[in-house]
Formats: structure tokens, C-alpha cells, sequence
């Protein structure tokens, strides 16, 4: 097996929990809390790929390690842009409606 897929395989399978919904996030009386979840784990990321990043560079972390974090990180980044996006459509959307 290849070390590349082996990679792979294992980034996916430590993202994919990411992408199913959370029994607590159901309805809207939820929502408040899961974006403030979601904003925390957002921030949790780009901290820990900063930190190994810092790391790496006075020689206190892998290269591997700081290519996980890096693809976490750029992960995380590309999951908030497209929810922007998303919500900016979707108020785009509202504006178009007649009154």
C-alpha cells in the first residue's frame, strides 16, 4: 500500500465525522449552539495548525505532522468559505423575492 494512500485514507476518515450532522444540531432551537460549536472547532484547528507549524520550524514537530495540520487547516478554511458562500446566496435569494 502507498504511503500516500494510506494518508489519504486516514484524512478522510478524520474528516468525514465532520460532514454528518449532530443529533444536537437538529431544529432551530439548536442552531445557536452548533454554530458556536462549529465557530470553536473552526478556531481549534487553525490554532492547532499554527502551533505545529511554529513547531516545525524550530524543529519541535515532523514534516509529517505539519503536513496533517496544514491539510486540516486548509480543510477547515475551505468548509467556512463555502458556507459563506452559501449564506450569501442564500440572502441574495431573499433580496430577489417580490414583496
Amino acid at each position: 500500500m502507498d504511503v500516500r494512500t494510506s494518508f489519504a485514507a486516514q484524512t478522510y476518515a478524520q474528516a468525514r465525522p465532520a460532514t454528518q450532522p449532530s443529533p444536537n444540531a437538529a431544529g432551530l432551537a439548536g442552531a445557536p449552539n452548533a454554530f458556536t460549536a462549529l465557530a470553536d472547532d473552526f478556531v481549534r484547528t487553525l490554532k492547532a495548525g499554527e502551533d505545529t507549524a511554529k513547531a516545525a520550524m524550530t524543529g519541535g514537530a515532523d514534516p509529517h505532522a505539519l503536513v496533517e495540520a496544514l491539510a486540516a487547516s486548509e480543510l477547515a478554511v475551505e468548509t467556512a468559505v463555502t458556507l459563506r458562500d452559501k449564506v450569501v446566496e442564500a440572502y441574495q435569494e431573499i433580496l430577489r423575492m417580490p414583496v
